[in-house]
């Protein structure tokens, strides 16, 4: 099991390098971008059409169609701001409601997927990630001063903070299993034996299931990780999961600094920094983003996001 995540981990950062160099030129980073929203479209399609056929939707994975729908809506979200900006530019009107259109389809999709078929805790951490694509549109439309971005910005933060206080508060128990969905009491009790005996460096990546054997009553069951956060904490430790959450608020900052700093193309940065929030809270709901399909993606949208936080006169002035 530490093989396949190190593979996988691997994976990713590689993919992660590669889509930095690849999508420097803006034509190919809107190319990226597309693929990115019409796949994630698809997956929150799948989950939308769960209702109307349950057989259809049983191909997919519910956590994966819910992380992967949370990731379309802020993509889809920026194919629209895509979209106004190349009408704004002169482009071709005819193409650019086209593209918006599809955007708009798109968003509408992942939006009935994440808030109407989805758990509340997935639906406020999609929320995070819109009010942050809003925001960044407020400061970049008004042109705010830095002193006035700096005081919304500081204000939204407080007021996220206060919602995910509230929701820590509503159940009890280990933080790390206080916003993952109802489960047995039972369950409940293996999780919390086990995540009360790791240690500092954990059992190592990708031993959950193997670990979680020890600590269930019955030996048939199968222990599965009710959240990422809870499977990297159990094989990682406190200290491999502190070095991930802070690289993910680093990488989230950078996207989002970038978002402010540049111009017509700042829905680059702005979608994968709401998205990197978004699979922050979400990696607390849910397992979606255990998935190698989730992992990769997201590696692809944050590549996609720190190329294009530099415009490319800032990077031509940087190497000269």
């Amino acid at each position: 099991m530490t093989v396949n995540a190190l593979v996988l981990a691997l994976a990713a950062l590689s993919l992660l390098g590669v889509t930095i160099t690849v999508v420097r030129n803006r034509s190919r980073a809107e190319l990226v971008l597309f693929v990115l929203s019409g796949v994630t479209a698809v997956s929150a399609s799948i989950l939308d059409l769960h209702r109307l056929s349950p057989a259809l939707a049983t191909a997919a994975p519910h956590d994966l169609t819910t992380t992967l729908a949370g990731l379309g809506l802020m993509l889809n979200l920026a194919i629209m701001q895509l979209a106004a900006e190349r009408a704004e530019t002169h482009h071709s009107v005819l193409r650019s409601v086209v593209i918006g259109l599809c955007g708009l389809v798109g968003a509408l999709a992942s939006a009935i997927a994440i808030f109407g078929l989805s758990g509340t805790n997935s639906a406020v951490a999609a929320s995070f990630g819109v009010v942050l694509i809003l925001l960044i549109l407020v400061i970049r439309r008004l042109d705010l001063s830095p002193l006035a971005a700096s005081t919304l910005s500081v204000t939204a933060l407080i007021g996220a903070a206060i919602v995910l206080s509230f929701l820590f508060e509503k159940s009890s128990g280990p933080i790390l299993l206080r916003l993952v969905p109802e489960m047995g009491t039972e369950t409940k009790a293996a999780l919390e034996r086990m995540l009360a005996d790791t240690r500092w460096f954990g059992a190592g990546a990708g031993t959950f299931a193997a670990v979680s054997r020890i600590y269930q009553s019955d030996a048939g069951a199968v222990l599965t990780a009710p959240s990422a956060a809870t499977a990297i904490f159990a094989g990682m430790g406190w200290i491999g999961f502190a070095a991930m959450m802070a690289v993910s608020l680093l990488a989230f900052v950078r996207l989002f600094l970038g978002a402010l700093q540049r111009g017509r193309d700042s829905f680059f940065p702005g979608a994968a920094a709401a998205c990197v929030l978004f699979a922050l809270v979400q990696s607390f709901a849910g397992p979606g983003l255990l998935r190698p399909a989730a992992i990769l993606c997201l590696s692809v949208i944050v590549g996609l996001g720190l190329s294009q936080s530099v415009s490319q006169l800032s990077r031509k002035a940087w190497l000269q």
